[in-house]
């Protein structure tokens, strides 16, 4: 395995870093609503949307390329939906649709002119389907859908039987109901409702192994975002322990808060290893479901650790709503139960571990 970025992913990355922090700039106390339309319509003009999905829809990149834009959204906390949008339901779309579900729901999101959002199935949410000659209709409801709040569609798994189908649902259709809702960091969640909601056949996505690699992706998507939240949290919390004086040292000066940075950088670096390792896997079409496993434990687990160091070390000033370190405490608080907690992912090893060879 070469964990080494690509020159694609150097480029991607760099320019998404330069847009986003250009942006973060301008934009010190961003509202809470988890979108802004200007910069989603900036990075879809910069080619950030459309330039980390396959070739077969104008891209030519993929699962990696995309990680390093989201390791960068995660350094400004920007309110930019690209885990959900891109890299989970335009990267199916890529992989899985058809022309027409190309035309209809992916080629408007990557010029920037929507968003659609993911509910994966989870163990205490759910949707059923039934299907006729002609449509499916879809019940059921999940409660803190990322992203959901603002989405113009959702990509929908629900289950048909013993197995499950992605279904695309427009916000706009009769049944459907979307109340937003408020999470740790901000409204975009949303409670989704489908009451007997029709979807014509053309709406479903076809392949049987598409339900399993969404959620997939769906948890690296969650885990590079969190290494990007991770990685600032500490560089700030670094500069703070070095510019910030008590008894005449800088407070990194003691030993105490010496040994908790140097714990956050190993556990930044576990979540970095962690991850790469499992995108690597899942890029090549590997097997991976371990590999992603391991990774989203390390994005929980370590994540909690850093974002209370962070907080710890900056005390007060680390909680303040006119200082940015707060954003960055509920975000990583915010991954660390996005596509499955911790305790989950170490069951989902164990089940691994414990099956026959």
């Amino acid at each position: 395995m070469d964990f080494e970025y690509t020159e694609a992913q150097r480029d991607l990355s760099g320019l998404a870093r330069e847009l986003l922090t250009d942006w973060a700039g301008r934009h010190p106390r961003p509202d809470d609503t988890g979108f802004d339309a200007r910069l989603w319509g900036a990075m879809a003009r910069a080619g950030l949307l459309e330039a980390a999905l396959p070739e077969q829809v104008g891209g030519g990149y993929g699962l990696l390329e995309q990680c390093g834009v989201l390791i960068e959204i995660g350094r400004t906390v920007a309110p930019a939906p690209y885990a959900t949008s891109i890299a989970v339901v335009a990267a199916v779309l890529a992989e899985f649709g058809d022309d027409a579900q190309v035309r209809r729901w992916l080629r408007p999101m990557l010029r920037g002119e929507g968003t659609l959002a993911p509910a994966l199935a989870r163990d205490f949410a759910s949707f059923e389907a039934e299907r006729d000659e002609k449509s499916w209709r879809v019940r059921g409801s999940q409660s803190v859908v990322a992203a959901g709040a603002f989405a113009d569609g959702y990509l929908v798994e629900a289950r048909i039987g013993a197995n499950s189908v992605l279904l695309l649902v427009d916000r706009e259709a009769e049944g459907v109901t979307v109340t937003r809702q408020h999470a740790v960091n901000g409204t975009d969640a949303a409670l989704l409702e489908l009451d007997a909601v029709l979807i014509p056949r053309a709406a479903a996505i076809s392949a049987p192994e598409a339900p399993a690699w969404a959620r997939r992706r769906a948890a690296v998507a969650v885990c590079a975002h969190q290494l990007g939240v991770l990685e600032r949290a500490l560089e700030m919390t670094a500069e703070y322990a070095r510019t910030r004086k008590q008894f005449d040292k800088p407070i990194g000066a003691f030993q105490a808060v010496r040994q908790r940075l140097a714990d956050a950088y190993i556990d930044v670096e576990a979540v970095r290893l962690t991850l790469w390792q499992a995108a690597w896997r899942e890029s090549h079409g590997l097997a991976a479901e371990s590999e992603i496993d391991v990774a989203k434990f390390w994005a929980s687990e370590a994540g909690h650790r850093v974002a209370h160091t962070a907080v710890h070390v900056h005390a007060s000033t680390g909680i303040y709503l006119d200082y940015p370190m707060q954003r960055y405490f509920t975000a990583a608080k915010r991954a660390e139960f996005e596509s499955g907690t911790a305790t989950a992912h170490l069951r989902g090893l164990g089940l691994a571990l414990d099956a026959p060879v």
